[in-house]
């Protein structure tokens, strides 16, 4: 890992609390794009959704960054927001765009580390540098850094001006959706990394813990409906997928995660099944580049560095949802 400090790439940072827990930081940068220019929820004004005006900086293994992409594809943006995708076989100075099959160098800001862009928008930036991130050409400057909002913007906000495709956070909705994520975030999106970056037995075993219990909720809950918030797919349901889809070829052997696959839970399983094959989705999905992504460049968890060959997973074979209604 790595950050910056006062503008200066270091390339150790702390994630652990006293007691050896991971703790994610905080997301700096928190403007929002919103329809008018006005100011979203928090940070300043000014951000007024405009066909290709926004870049987006993502990495094809990143799950958070990989929540934007959907988005992207889901609500029609990809040509009203351009998009660099780094490079999966190395993090030099983290995330790095190189020309790499899958991939697609920067062409906005030209530069080869995101670090770059966040040192543009502030030269004495001092803190972590993450995917997504999502910069504004007009202004120069990053608008978010937080997955979260981004696609809550990504959802909205470009609504007329070109986006399409259904509302994945509906009003009647929000406060249950809100809660379903809230649960979710902590200890599954969240819980594989508090596991496989845990510093003492003790931290790893309490996530692994909430980890499996959470993960039995929610098949409990795809047992009766077929998304997360009735029968019409969400915001929680994809937030969900991105980090199912990684479970079996990462999270389950890197991060030790290691009570079941997510195969052996019938219900999260089809579950992820349908919604990778939802239109659109396999075809900005790079599983190699998933898996390369982590193996190859986290050598804090694996020192040798190698990319396993397995394990051998149809996302494609037939999923069982149907047998639920849907709105």
């Amino acid at each position: 890992m790595g950050s910056l400090v006062d503008g200066v790439w270091v390339e150790e940072d702390d994630v652990n609390s006293s007691s050896g827990s991971f703790v994610r930081p905080e997301s700096v940068f928190r403007h929002w794009v919103t329809k008018d220019g006005t100011p979203g929820p928090h940070g300043d004004g000014g951000f007024e959704a405009e066909p290709g005006r926004y870049h987006l900086y993502v990495s094809h293994n990143c799950p958070w960054a990989y929540r934007a992409v959907l988005f992207r594809r889901l609500k029609g943006l990809e040509d009203i927001i351009s998009i660099a995708i780094s490079a999966s076989s190395r993090k030099d100075e983290g995330w790095t765009y190189l020309p790499e099959k899958g991939c697609i160098p920067d062409a906005v800001n030209g530069v080869q580390y995101l670090h770059e862009a966040y040192t543009k928008a502030d030269p004495h930036y001092t803190g972590r540098v993450t995917v997504p991130t999502l910069w504004d050409k007009k202004r120069g400057t990053v608008v978010n850094n937080e997955s979260s909002e981004i696609i809550r913007m990504f959802n909205s906000a470009f609504d007329n001006v070109g986006a399409s495709g259904p509302d994945y956070y509906p009003a009647l909705l929000q406060d249950e959706i809100d809660a379903v994520n809230e649960e979710v975030y902590n200890y599954i999106n969240n819980g594989v990394y508090r596991c496989g970056f845990a510093a003492t037995q003790a931290a790893y075993e309490e996530a692994f813990g909430k980890l499996f219990d959470t993960l039995d909720a929610m098949e409990a809950r795809l047992s009766h409906q077929r998304y997360l918030v009735g029968n019409q797919i969400t915001e929680a349901d994809w937030r969900l997928f991105s980090t199912l889809l990684r479970f079996d070829i990462v999270y389950y052997g890197l991060f030790k995660c290691n009570k079941k696959h997510i195969y052996e839970y019938p219900n999260l399983w089809n579950f992820t099944l349908e919604l990778y094959q939802h239109p659109g989705v396999a075809e900005i999905t790079n599983l190699d580049h998933i898996k390369q992504g982590y193996y190859a460049t986290m050598k804090r968890l694996d020192v040798k560095g190698f990319v396993p060959l397995g394990p051998d997973i149809d996302f494609t074979q037939a999923h069982d949802r149907e047998r639920f209604p849907t709105n």
